[in-house]
C-alpha cells in the first residue's frame, strides 16, 4: 500500500455544511461506503478544523450563513492546504448565482447541484478523493 494510500483511508473527509438535514444524509451515504466524515456546521468552524487537521477531502457548501461561505473555504485552501487544492467538492443549491458560477469557472472544482441522490454523491466523491 502506497503511503498516499495509507493517508487516505485514516483521513476523514471534513464535510462543511449548515443544514443538519443535508449533514445527516451526506453522512450516511458517505460512511456506508466506508469513508469517516468529521463535520463543521459552519465554514468557521470548518476553517478551525482545517487549521489543525488532516483530511482525505473536503466537501463544503457554498452557501451558509455567517462570516465565512464556502467560497472562502475554497480560497483558504487554495492559500494553506496546497495538497487538498485537487480535493474540494462543494454543493449548492444555488448554481445558477453569478458568484457562484465565477468561483466554479475559476477554480474546476467539481461541484454538486442540490437536490442530489447519495450514488451521485459517493461517485464524485471517489472520483476527486479516491475509494476508502
Amino acid at each position: 500500500m502506497t503511503q498516499q494510500a495509507a493517508a487516505r483511508q485514516i483521513a476523514p473527509i471534513l464535510l462543511i455544511e449548515d443544514e443538519p438535514s443535508v449533514i445527516a444524509f451526506l453522512k450516511a451515504a458517505l460512511e456506508r461506503k466506508g469513508y469517516s466524515v468529521v463535520n463543521a456546521s459552519s465554514g468557521a468552524e470548518g476553517l478551525g478544523h482545517l487549521a489543525k487537521g488532516h483530511y482525505a477531502g473536503v466537501i463544503s457548501d457554498i452557501r451558509m450563513p455567517g462570516a465565512v461561505n464556502g467560497a472562502e473555504v475554497h480560497d483558504w485552501i487554495q492559500r494553506n492546504r496546497p495538497e487538498l487544492r485537487s480535493k474540494i467538492i462543494l454543493i449548492s443549491g444555488d448554481t445558477a448565482n453569478s458568484e457562484t458560477q465565477a468561483l466554479l469557472a475559476r477554480s474546476g472544482t467539481p461541484c454538486i447541484e442540490k437536490p442530489f441522490r447519495a450514488q451521485q454523491l459517493i461517485s464524485i466523491v471517489e472520483k476527486t478523493f479516491g475509494k476508502p
